[in-house]
């Protein structure tokens, strides 16, 4: 590694948890940005993420999550509050039905209306099968996406136990951790960089 690599480095990130059984390894992403990032990390969930990664949970590891199920935290917490009150917005997971909505403007949810208030650069990690990830309509939207500026990190491929299969399938992985750290390090605004903040 070099000194840059394990340097660290600052910002204020806001990391979309989208619905695929993969959020269960958030808490690991999240451990290994620790290791060199010193800014603020805060986690946005939808309600189908919370269903596998209950919210009190990130919590463990997050210095802040929001869910948006309480109209209490509203006012303090919502689209336009979270898109300008962090330097870069990352989805991990980013599921099919979120690169789909976010491709055709949607906003049905509180993490895509806040992806479509953002000024900052958006990154998708996406986690899917890989039938879904080779089906023309997502490659669609994937095109769509980077046409409009969105940063979408091509999966990569391996071996996986299919539960429901009972062996291993290739598909597309979660990204290995040293790359998740690699691509918020290089897409973070260089303003958000300095720890005067």
């Amino acid at each position: 590694m070099t000194s840059k690599e394990t340097s660290p480095f600052h910002g204020r990130l806001l990391i979309g948890a989208t619905g695929s059984a993969a959020v269960a390894t958030l808490p690991m992403y999240i451990g290994a940005l620790r290791a060199v990032f010193q800014g603020t990390i805060t986690v946005l969930m939808t309600h189908t993420a919370s269903v596998f990664l209950p919210a009190h949970t990130a919590g463990l590891f997050a210095d802040r999550v929001v869910t948006g199920e309480s109209a209490d935290t509203w006012p303090e917490a919502n689209h336009a509050t979270l898109a300008a009150g962090h330097d870069m917005t990352v989805v991990l997971p980013a599921t099919a039905h979120t690169l789909h909505v976010t491709a055709s403007g949607g906003a049905p949810n509180m993490l895509a209306t806040t992806i479509l208030a953002a000024t900052h650069p958006v990154v998708f990690f996406p986690v899917m099968t890989g039938d879904m990830w080779n089906k023309p309509a997502v490659q669609r939207n994937v095109t769509q996406l980077r046409s409009d500026g969105y940063h979408v990190i091509d999966p990569v491929w391996g071996q996986r136990y299919d539960v429901t299969l009972g062996r291993f399938v290739d598909s597309p992985q979660p990204p290995p951790p040293p790359l998740f750290l690699d691509v918020v390090r290089e897409l973070m605004p260089q303003s958000a960089l300095s720890p005067a903040r």
